[in-house]
């Protein structure tokens, strides 16, 4: 797109509210403040949050910050929607229904304390909804100004193509961006989907690159989210054996270029 962003994108999950959610590392509001100024004071002008995050927390947290201390002609804003935001099962809480999708985005719109979204991205796939519904709604967003680019995140290729797809097929807006999961731990992506956006010319934002931390530090970490993070270890713990070898060698490399272990993962 002509949509002009920082090589590196601050991700907000890890800011909000500790008490809320699953993740109890959460950094409070004082404390993401200060990440968040750092990032603009670096240069970084692309914040990717979602509504689910600490239910909500995460969008008022950097919804304040970035009035505070950014401008918003300047700054890039992307959040997402499709997590029920509800622990408890309700009717028509989540997924990718016409209904969910303009009530998410009123209520993202609230919490972020702005008038339109600059990349609102589907957290997964939506399999009980059609895919024309839900294409058709994002659509809508965007030419009714709340929304400015859409993207997509974390589903299968086949699932992203048939979205395009049917987005051409019926004149509506397309996919910019694929939000997928990349780290030196998981590499699945580059057999099907990084091939497809490289054709397609559609942006790569990929999540946790630095695989929760386990690329950056020794493989016994000591930080309270190395030893708290369940969902981290959902997806790592069951290859543990061939991580240990990469996070080793990215170690290595590290010291022998001497540079910081995040750099190398990066």
């Amino acid at each position: 797109t002509g949509l002009d962003v920082s090589p590196l994108c601050l991700g907000a999950m890890g800011f909000g509210n500790p008490h809320n959610w699953i993740h109890d590392w959460i950094l409070e509001e004082e404390k993401s403040r200060q990440v968040i100024k750092k990032a603009l004071d670096l240069g970084i002008n692309f914040f990717d949050t979602a509504n689910i995050y600490s239910y909500g927390a995460s969008e008022e947290v950097l919804g304040r910050a970035l009035r505070d201390y950014g401008k918003r002609e300047e700054i890039v804003l992307a959040t997402k929607l499709y997590m029920p935001m509800t622990a408890e099962k309700r009717p028509n809480s989540g997924g990718l229904s016409r209904k969910e999708i303009f009530h998410q985005a009123e209520q993202s719109l609230k919490r972020l304390g702005t008038d339109y979204i600059d990349l609102y991205i589907i957290h997964r796939w939506d399999y009980h909804t059609p895919i024309e519904e839900t294409m058709e709604a994002l659509h809508d967003l965007v030419k009714s100004g709340k929304v400015r680019y859409i993207g997509a995140s974390a589903m299968y290729t086949w699932q992203f193509a048939k979205a395009q797809f049917v987005a051409e097929k019926h004149g509506w807006t397309k996919f910019v961006s694929m939000q997928n999961h990349l780290n030196l731990l998981y590499r699945e992506e580059e057999r099907e989907m990084l091939p497809f956006c490289q054709d397609q010319k559609i942006a790569v934002t990929p999540y946790s690159p630095l695989a929760a931390g386990r690329l950056t530090r020794d493989w016994e970490g000591t930080t309270k989210r190395a030893q708290t993070d369940r969902t981290a270890k959902v997806k790592y713990d069951q290859t543990l054996e061939q991580d240990r070898m990469i996070v080793a060698r990215v170690a290595q490399v590290a010291e022998d270029l001497g540079v910081k272990r995040a750099q190398v993962s990066l």
